[in-house]
């Protein structure tokens, strides 16, 4: 069996930077543990698998597809990198000729759309609500040790946890902050938490970014993650609250690092916008 795949880096515009993830044309039915296996062997933080949904779809002209995404552990409901990767192999390797794609996930059906350079992502828009510090101390102890914390919400939609640093510390702080994410596993006692974001405020004064971000899942076998369109389907929402803007600029501050461009709408959900490139193309054979 053959099975087209590609590595696409994610919201960067440079190979090697970004979040990779790997993208799989289906042109039948997977064996259903076949996804977990081929995303074990990817070994990275996503792999997504693209279907046709009914007999005589193409992956060129047909607007509508299945979207399903696998970290080398198990199944997540939602991937914004690896959604922006699918729709760029679409885009640009399969050279689909509609302006807009939807797939049928399971957070429900996610629209991608070319906007010049960009894809624009139309993902949920998540509320973080605050959050009992005693509850989760331990976790953001293991997290940032004695730092400053301003504000702690929690994400019941995604399990995330939304630790906010204070404002006297900028983007630098957080970027050579050490974190040893898989002491998370024992400090986590809610059973609540399957992510934690770190974020500062940025310097948007001028064309500066609005805030920046760092995301750990170790629950879901990802130490770190590069650059995370779901954690940023939360921290639009409360970023937006924040800062008083629907429109903003943020970079997830991890080694590969990465840009993401948001439109919070007035409907409930967000407009995430990032560019791609596409480093490897090629056939898994078994």
């Amino acid at each position: 069996m053959q099975i087209p795949i590609f590595t696409v880096d994610a919201f960067t515009n440079r190979p090697f930077s970004g979040n990779p993830a790997a993208v799989c044309l289906l042109e039948n039915d997977l064996d259903e543990d076949l996804h977990q296996k081929i995303a074990t062997e990817m070994n990275l933080s996503e792999t997504a698998f693209i279907r046709k949904l009914k007999p005589g779809d193409d992956f060129t002209k047909s607007s509508c597809f299945g979207l399903r995404w696998f970290t080398p552990a198990n199944e997540v409901p939602l991937c914004g990198h690896a959604t922006l990767a699918s729709a760029a192999v679409l885009f640009h390797v399969q050279k689909n000729t509609n302006s807009v794609l939807t797939f049928v996930t399971l957070s429900g059906e996610l629209k991608a759309r070319l906007v010049k350079d960009h894809i624009v992502l139309d993902l949920p828009l998540y509320t973080a609500y605050p959050q009992e510090l005693k509850e989760v101390e331990e976790l953001i102890k293991a997290a940032v040790g004695d730092m400053i914390v301003q504000d702690v919400r929690y994400s019941p939609d995604t399990k995330k946890l939304l630790v906010r640093l204070s404002d006297t510390y900028g983007r630098s702080v957080l970027e050579n902050l050490k974190v040893n994410a898989q002491q998370f596993l024992s400090a986590e006692k809610t059973g609540k938490v399957k992510g934690l974001i770190l974020t500062v405020k940025g310097n948007s004064s001028g064309k500066g970014h609005d805030f920046y971000s760092r995301y750990f899942a170790p629950w879901y076998g990802v130490l770190e993650d590069p650059v995370t369109g779901s954690a940023h389907a939360v921290l639009s929402s409360y970023w937006s609250e924040q800062l008083g803007k629907k429109e903003m600029l943020a970079f997830q501050c991890s080694r590969r690092g990465g840009e993401l461009k948001i439109s919070v709408r007035s409907d409930g959900r967000v407009d995430i916008a990032g560019q791609t490139a596409v480093v490897l193309k090629g056939n898994l054979t078994f």
